[in-house]
């Protein structure tokens, strides 16, 4: 059976260091544990480690880029692809320019294949709107499916 392939947000990793959202923080522990043990592909975006970097806190940046280093995953460098499927999504209308980092992530795993976005960002990307709108950028551009969850709905397993 194929492995699925995830697209790591960056709302998602620093969900690793989230002591104030314990649930949270539990489930992408439980996931890393997981993706440790070779069950999930995984792609992480320049964009993603960009956000990384520029987190003020540096003790949790430091901490989050180290969770990184227990990882193997594909690196997704911006491409003009990848812009333009990131401009597609706002002339739709699924986000607007304000949020561009967001667009990034989301045509990254297009791009990509991923069969799913880890994402915490409920405001801008783990909605019906996004997700159906993912959807439709996907297809048009000939990619297939693609969903978009946080960490607690990808790690439940069949009883």
């Amino acid at each position: 059976m194929k492995r699925i392939k995830i697209y790591l947000e960056t709302s998602a990793i620093s969900n690793l260091d989230q002591p104030n959202m314990q649930n949270e923080m539990a489930d992408m522990h439980v996931l890393w544990d997981l993706i440790k043990q070779g069950e999930f592909d995984v792609v992480i975006s320049s964009t993603v480690i960009d956000e990384l970097i520029a987190i003020k806190d540096t003790v949790k940046r430091d901490n989050l880029l180290d969770y990184l280093a227990e990882i193997k995953y594909e690196p997704v460098f911006i491409s003009d692809e990848i812009r333009t499927i990131a401009n597609q999504i706002i002339l739709n209308g699924i986000l607007s320019a304000k949020c561009y980092e967001d667009c990034e992530h989301l045509a990254c795993a297009i791009t990509s294949n991923c069969d799913c976005i880890v994402s915490y960002n409920f405001k801008h990307l783990v909605n019906f709107r996004t997700i159906h709108g993912a959807r439709a950028i996907s297809n048009l551009h000939g990619y297939g499916n693609i969903d978009i969850m946080p960490a607690s709905i990808l790690i439940q397993k069949g009883e």
